[in-house]
């Protein structure tokens, strides 16, 4: 066996430093998750970062990082192309699953729940808000189009630059947000000997339901 093989076969990490106050859960889920993301964001800028699971019409599941860009008691939102295989995906079957993982606070959130295009004034609104580049980049992209090996993204960036050169750059109708609505919430976090703490809350007939599940 390789020396990175061992390495790995034997990697352990006692998780001690934070812990769940089980008798002071807020009654929403979204208050928790503000808080764990506000002490994630100081000390990664990339914590809205996530994993995000769709299953095909083959029945395939696919996982990939995206970013979280808002949130609010009615679910979590990314931006993508429509055209893209998690679009795809989404619009075969909607249930999705999202996964936030912070290693600095031995933590992790899991997320199901339901996708949904939001509407279009929204999509234009954060589309607007994104550097010029990015705007135009979403004009070159075919998202998971299959491509020839050769191919000169800087010569396609140009020539739409040019296309938009002293025009406002509108947003491409096959690019815009989902919104995840959320049918369950876990949270995770870190406890010595593998005992983690782990609490559940799941939407029951309009009210959150709450549960502390085993390690």
């Amino acid at each position: 066996m390789s020396d990175f093989k061992k390495k790995i076969k034997h990697l352990r990490e006692d998780f001690n430093r934070y812990k769940i106050d089980f008798k002071n859960l807020p009654e929403h889920p979204v208050s928790l998750f503000s808080k764990w993301m506000e002490q994630a964001l100081e000390k990664n800028d990339e914590a809205n970062a996530f994993v995000l699971s769709t299953v095909s019409d083959k029945n395939t599941p696919s996982s990939r990082v995206l970013l979280l860009r808002d949130f609010d008691t009615k679910g979590f939102t990314f931006f993508t192309n429509y055209k893209s295989i998690k679009a795809n995906d989404i619009e075969n079957n909607n249930n999705v699953a999202l996964n936030f993982y912070w290693p600095k606070f031995q933590r992790q959130v899991r997320i199901i729940g339901l996708a949904e295009k939001i509407l279009d004034l929204d999509s234009d609104k954060y589309f607007s808000s994104r550097p010029r580049e990015s705007q135009i980049g979403a004009w070159v992209s075919q998202q998971s189009a299959i491509i020839p090996l050769d191919t000169a993204f800087a010569n396609k960036m140009q020539n739409m630059a040019n296309k938009f050169k002293g025009k406002k750059v509108e947003r491409p109708l096959n690019w815009g947000g989902y919104k995840v609505m959320p049918k369950s919430v876990e949270f995770w976090q870190g406890r010595p000997s593998r005992l983690h703490d782990r609490v559940r809350y799941t939407l029951d007939k309009g009210s959150w339901k709450l549960d502390r599940l085993s390690p």
